[in-house]
């Protein structure tokens, strides 16, 4: 799923000697925030964008021709051409209180370009880049210099952007400003900027009063207790008695019949401390109905103060009703929910927006929203579980304010863990997973993955990602289980784990979207990422659609069309309006009984203007619709189109239906409110444990000339490379943040920590400076720093699939003076260059924040059993190269991975799993005691008859075939010793990858054929 945008701006430092402290008092003269009378453009000040084309170019320049300058006066000038968005911000190094002032101002020099240009204070948070946004604007209507001065009391809450870990309260409370932020347009131009400022004086602050909650939900003849709390300027004792009156105001609710009026006055002495609260009672009333909800607004005045941004509401629960009957049937309750729903009602449940961009949490009920989501890396202010879990209740008291009372569903994307959550367990990436050849495995990290989800408050994961990625240059390749689409159905397990465990999977990015082809995406400056896939129906079928066929008999929830688009010969078509694929394929051949949920502002791609967005989206069978920013928009848009008669109301009450089928199957209607009794689990060390298992479980041994691995424990150990100590590149995108980052952004283990624990001495050194002399082996830690979809495409921002000049020169440095093992922590195979100097190659992909997963099988604490989801290129040139390709010739091939775990003891453990089976199974079993005769094995293990050890294996897998009680790990411990007999024969590339697509597509006889065809 696409994102929110990246933060407008990105902390620098600010110099000391340009900030100037305001007064604890208000000022009659302006405050200087920033001048420009300097060389060069002051630190914290500077420029950004989209891409690098879209991000403006700052200078100082000469400013004497402003009205009222010095002729030495120095100005700010900006040039850009902005494709999407771009500008320029001042982030300060700590908070200042502005709230002493009227206004801000700033002098600009227009063009008369007739461009309305925004500008934003950055309020609160913990930090520049996590503060609260506020905007205004100024047109630029004429040409020369203006002064723009705007009252804060001017300023707005933005609706289309909040950074993650903002606070949301929507107060511009301007104690703790973080900077601000100029918005260019988008188009090409020059604008000259000078002495931003504070200005006037602020108006007396008034008291401020505040419910202890927005909502209070109340059953009939009970009581609610209401808090009041006073806030004053600066946090200072009243100076005087405060009289804070209180009533209950006009709802749908009727007095004396539903409840008892309540009015009256809360006094507030002098001297009473600034966040004080006082209590009143209301009580409700039974009427002997059954009904819909009621509302009682509550509120509250007084003289010098200033009431709650939004009144407080008590609600009465609706209450008999059939909807509400836990007992009845699900469809009987859908249905006569679905018959008490006006359109608007309807509407509200196909939209799902941005938790950030609410421009007030009250527009949940006022829009009757049916879900709201966290993009990646938008978070709670308090990035913690506890957090997480009590802004969703928060959302969710919203919505008991509605008449109907659906309750929300909430999404996030948890694609390798709960990887938005600080000290959530991060699971190596779905490309690790996949090496790992463990459905079971992948079933218990969904499950994990519920457990952690769910305690938060989230019923619902945008996840799995069951993409076939066909080119290795895509910057989701790492989100996709592999190239082949055997491999990736059998991954599909991870859906039971979600969903055996109350969480909702959602199927991705239906359909294609791993086979777009290099330079067809439109999307700013990616280069594949939302292109389009260019093939016939059959091959699509046969590629990229079986997963999601799989997906669908596992009874998956919901899937999530593509950004990318279908060319079956006639014209590329935006998954999001493909009629033929999503009603027709999914909802129709393939039976799909979920919802379908679009990506991130994806409608707005399909050509025309938004009314044919919404309309062509939703009748071509899309349910509910992602519109972070743009829900005020969209729910007026869909309802002007169903009532034009353009969108069917039958299309209307089918998604609807779908939609609340799934919350009712959820039982969000009896437990709307997270269930914090799993909260201490997240992050907990069994589920870490698991991780780490699944991280062991995914590397990849490429190469091992003369056995260095594993580690003797007793080894001195060089240790350097970029990767070997970094939480946050071993983590990869997707973590934390959208893009991630690198650095200790989250509690884990690195793998320069994990060969640590294990090693008797370890010198490390990132760029291998350190003296090399006196080791017995070095590990060079290597690869990628963090990306996500479309900024990791290759070509983009002159991102390669290279090794960066400093990894090379380490390799180069350790490897040249030691025996050597390199580690390639990366989302996709990348050039490797030169091996012959290099004893053992690993493949760790992105292994999450268990670094010991890592160490064990490099220390021999458990074999290296995994083997390559994709195939690993010998140049850029052969890209895209797949399993099957007619012209094959890789680096190491689809399926390749070395073991260090005894042969026979795999066949000892397979046989004796197959005894316990059936008739079939207990014939293989008697095969594997053939292949077991100690007279086909030398006495160090390895085999002495391959001949007649592969023909005993071909019978075992024929029984296999036949068998009801074995298992696909049976199988794949069958085949990998006829695999081990081949890599060592080290030919035949294309038939050890073809064997192991076969193996994952059922057909282990086939798979041992071809491995012993390959090794002859």
């Amino acid at each position: 799923m696409f994102r929110a945008r990246r933060p407008l701006w990105v902390a620098l430092t600010l110099l000391a000697s340009l900030i100037v402290a305001p007064p604890a008092l208000a000022a009659a003269e302006p405050l200087t925030i920033t001048d420009f009378e300097s060389d060069g453009v002051p630190a914290g000040v500077y420029a950004w964008g989209n891409d690098a084309a879209s991000t403006p170019t700052l200078t100082i320049e000469p400013g004497a021709d402003r009205p009222g300058a010095s002729a030495t006066n120095r100005v700010l000038k900006s040039v850009y051409t902005i494709s999407q968005w771009g500008g320029w911000s001042h982030d300060l190094p700590a908070t200042q209180d502005w709230s002493p002032y009227e206004g801000f101002s700033f002098w600009v020099n227009g063009t008369g370009s007739g461009q309305r240009i925004f500008f934003e204070l950055k309020d609160g948070g913990g930090g520049p880049g996590n503060a609260e946004l506020f905007e205004s604007s100024f047109t630029d209507d004429a040409a020369g210099w203006r002064k723009v001065e705007v009252p804060f009391a001017s300023f707005t809450r933005r609706t289309d952007y909040q950074p993650g870990g903002a606070p949301t309260d929507g107060e511009l409370d301007l104690v703790a400003v973080w900077g601000y932020s100029m918005r260019l347009p988008t188009t090409s131009g020059t604008l000259t900027w000078d002495e931003v400022q504070l200005y006037g004086t602020a108006p007396p602050r008034p008291v401020r009063l505040s419910a202890d909650a927005p909502v209070y939900p109340v059953n009939e003849k009970g009581e609610v207790r209401v808090g009041v709390t006073i806030t004053t300027a600066g946090d200072a004792p009243l100076a005087a008695d405060l009289a804070v009156d209180y009533r209950t105001g006009t709802g749908t609710a009727t007095p004396g019949a539903d409840y008892t009026a309540a009015q009256g006055t809360l006094t507030f002495p002098a001297g009473t401390a600034s966040g004080s609260q006082k209590t009143f009672t209301v009580r409700t009333l039974r009427d002997g109905q059954d009904e819909l909800a009621e509302t009682i607004p509550i509120e509250l005045s007084g003289t010098g103060t200033r009431p709650p941004a939004e009144a407080p509401v008590i609600v009465i629960n609706a209450h008999g009703l059939p909807y509400l009957n836990a007992r009845k049937p699900v469809r009987e309750r859908v249905a006569d929910l679905l018959g008490r729903m006006t359109l608007d009602e309807k509407i509200g449940q196909m939209t799902q927006a941005e938790r950030g961009a609410l421009a007030k949490q009250s527009d949940i009920a006022t829009y009757r929203l049916g879900s709201l989501l966290s993009g990646g890396g938008s978070t709670p202010a308090q990035n913690t579980p506890r957090a997480w879990a009590d802004m969703i209740d928060g959302f969710q008291l919203q919505a008991r304010q509605t008449r109907l009372q659906v309750p929300l569903i909430y999404g996030v994307d948890a694609v390798h863990g709960h990887n938005n959550v600080v000290g959530a367990t991060i699971f190596p990436h779905n490309v690790g997973l996949g090496a790992a050849r463990d459905p079971a495995l992948v079933e218990q990290a969904g499950k994990i993955t519920a457990r952690e989800v769910k305690a938060t408050g989230i019923p619902w994961n945008f996840a799995p990602c069951l993409c076939v990625s066909r080119d290795d240059r895509w910057g989701r390749a790492y989100e996709s289980f592999g190239e082949d689409p055997a491999l990736v159905s059998r991954m599909a397990t991870v859906i039971d784990g979600l969903q055996d465990n109350g969480v909702l999977a959602t199927a991705k990015h239906y359909v294609g979207d791993g086979g777009t082809a290099y330079g067809s995406s439109t999307t700013g400056d990616y280069t594949i990422d939302q292109g389009v896939t260019r093939t016939s129906r059959e091959e699509l079928a046969a590629i990229h659609l079986a997963p999601f066929e799989e997906a669908v008999g596992r009874g998956v929830a919901t899937v999530m069309p593509s950004f990318s688009s279908v060319d079956f010969g006639d014209g590329p078509l935006k998954m999001h309006a493909h009629d033929e694929l999503i009603n027709g394929t999914l909802k129709g051949r393939l039976g799909f009984k979920g919802f379908v949920i679009s990506d991130w502002q994806a409608i707005d791609q399909i050509p025309g203007d938004y009314p044919a967005d919404v309309r062509t989206s939703v009748n071509a069978g899309l349910d509910m619709i992602m519109v972070p920013y743009a829900y005020p928009q969209f729910t007026g848009t869909l309802k002007a189109e169903v009532e034009a008669g353009r969108v069917p109301v039958s299309r209307v009450d089918d998604a609807v239906a779908r939609i609340l089928t799934q919350k009712f199957r959820l039982g969000l209607f009896e437990r709307p409110y997270a269930d914090r009794s799993r909260i201490g689990d997240v992050g907990s060390a069994p589920h870490r444990a698991v991780a780490r298992t699944a991280a062991a479980r995914s590397q990849v041994l490429l190469k091992n000339d003369g056995g260095l691995l594993p580690l003797r424990g007793d080894a001195k150990v060089y240790v350097a490379g970029s990767n070997a100590d970094d939480i946050g590149n071993q983590s990869g995108g997707w973590t934390i943040t959208w893009q991630g980052s690198s650095g200790p952004i989250t509690p884990g283990t690195t793998i320069l920590q994990a060969v640590r624990s294990r090693a008797a001495s370890v010198t490390y050194s990132r760029d291998a400076s350190a003296d090399l002399a006196g080791h017995d082996v070095g590990v060079v830690v290597v690869g990628e720093t963090p990306y996500a979809e479309g900024q990791g495409d290759v070509g983009r921002a002159g991102r390669t699939l290279d090794l960066s000049a400093a990894d090379r020169a380490a390799v180069d440095k350790v490897c040249g003076a030691m025996k050597c093992a390199v580690l390639v922590v990366s989302g996709r195979p990348m050039l490797l260059g030169d091996l012959s100097g290099v004893e053992a190659v690993v493949a760790s992909w992105l292994p999450g924040t268990e670094g010991d997963g890592v160490a064990d099988p490099l220390f021999g604490a458990v074999p290296y059993t995994g083997r390559l989801p994709f195939t690993w290129f010998r140049s850029v040139e052969q890209l895209p190269i797949n399993v099957g390709d007619a012209s094959y010739d890789p680096l190491f091939p689809y399926g390749w991975g070395l073991r260090t775990d005894p042969a026979r003891d795999r066949l000892k453990a397979a046989r004796d799993e197959l005894a316990r089976g059936d008739g079939a199974s207990k014939a293989a079993a008697a095969a594997l005691t053939l292949a077991l005769s100690g007279r086909l094995w030398n006495a160090d293990g390895s085999i002495r008859d391959p001949r007649a050890v592969l023909g005993a294996l071909g019978a075992a897998a024929a029984l296999l075939e036949r068998s009801k009680s074995d298992s696909y790990a049976v199988g794949d411990a069958v085949v990998s010793v006829a695999r081990d007999v081949a890599q060592k024969a080290g030919k035949r590339a294309d038939l050890q990858a073809s064997a192991d697509h076969e193996l994952a597509a059922g057909n282990p006889k086939k798979a041992v054929d071809l491995l012993a065809q390959a090794s002859r």
